[in-house]
């Protein structure tokens, strides 16, 4: 069976970015793979928090995560922090990855130019993604359009490292160079089916810093208060305007959301003005709150067993570290060390 990776911040509870982007999907693949989910706190730690805050967000994110749909039974879902072989991986994979490789970046240039310091750890994040994946050989990433260029650095990493430390395979390259080993795979992208989920504010993508979410974990009174003033087709302003349903993000939540059925009648209902937004929005509402009560349901039985979420966490690190020591033993030897 192939293995599939992917991590999350610990942000505290998903929101409904996270969750069509990422999670829904994760808990779809978990019963078609070898699947690892990891809670990313040492990514995390590339701004400022608090040491108790960061350890309240990885529980709430462990919970969102399970009431989600993740089974621990099926996949592994662990803090990596945990397996130290993380950071250990990622050293070495520093030491082969040129400077101008990752000041090219997208992530670095956008997080670097709203920051008066940069951190190193801004710089090297991406290296410490492509050695959470390849510390577990993973075959497949599950990820979103916007992450693909994170994705083929890891690709780099492992080809890089294999040229360098792959054993000779007793063969030769078209060139007439020794064949190494492929130890690490060049691991491919698994195109999350869900369009990039933008915003409440229609300007950015949907993040907890941008203040523009909903909470996987709020109530329907919350999540009106979010949706009644969330930005719609800019240029409907009566309602007797005819709107464009394609530039609606309303109406690309309600895709995400709601039957077909009624996808349908609000793109209608939007170009003929049979509509206001706020009807719209009224009916999204609807929809997301039939998705989401099972799954607030669950999150409050998991809240009221702590030891159930330690204990799934557990037995996931448990594995990955056993995953991650056979990596590193194979890493260290064919390194010299």
């Amino acid at each position: 069976m192939s293995r599939i990776f992917s991590g999350i911040q610990p942000s505290g509870e998903l929101h409904i970015g996270n969750y069509l982007g990422a999670v829904k999907n994760w808990a779809r693949l978990q019963h078609e793979y070898d699947s690892i989910f990891c809670i990313v706190d040492y990514h995390a730690i590339t701004i400022a928090y608090e040491p108790e805050q960061l350890r309240a967000r990885r529980h709430s994110m462990a919970v969102s995560l399970l009431a989600a749909g993740l089974d621990p039974n099926v996949c592994s879902v662990f803090v990596q922090s945990q397996v130290p072989e993380h950071t250990e991986l990622a050293w070495i994979f520093n030491t082969i990855t040129p400077l101008g490789e990752l000041e090219r970046q997208t992530q670095f240039k956008e997080k670097s130019a709203r920051q008066e310091s940069v951190s190193a750890g801004i710089l090297n994040y991406p290296v410490l993604q492509a050695a959470d994946i390849l510390l577990y050989r993973a075959n497949l990433v599950p990820v979103g359009e916007d992450q693909v260029q994170h994705l083929e650095l890891s690709r780099v990493c492992a080809r890089r490292w294999n040229s360098l430390f792959g054993h000779r395979t007793g063969n030769k390259t078209e060139d007439g160079a020794d064949e190494r080993e492929q130890f690490f795979p060049e691991p491919e992208p698994l195109l999350t089916p869900t369009r990039r989920i933008m915003g409440l504010d229609g300007r950015a993508k949907m993040s907890k810093s941008m203040g523009n979410t909903i909470g996987l974990l709020e109530s329907p009174e919350e999540i009106w208060n979010k949706l009644r003033p969330a930005v719609t087709d800019p240029k409907r302003i009566k309602k007797t305007d005819p709107g464009t349903p394609e530039v609606c993000n309303i109406y690309h939540l309600h895709k995400a959301f709601s039957p077909v059925a009624t996808v349908e009648h609000v793109a209608t209902q939007c170009t003929t003005a049979g509509w206001g937004c706020i009807d719209c929005k009224k009916v999204l509402a609807d929809s997301i709150e039939r998705e989401l009560v099972p799954i607030r349901s669950r999150a409050a039985e998991l809240a009221a067993k702590p030891k159930m979420i330690d204990d799934a966490l557990s037995a996931g690190a448990d594995r990955c570290r056993r995953l991650a020591r056979d990596t590193m033993d194979a890493v260290r030897d064919r390194m010299g060390f």
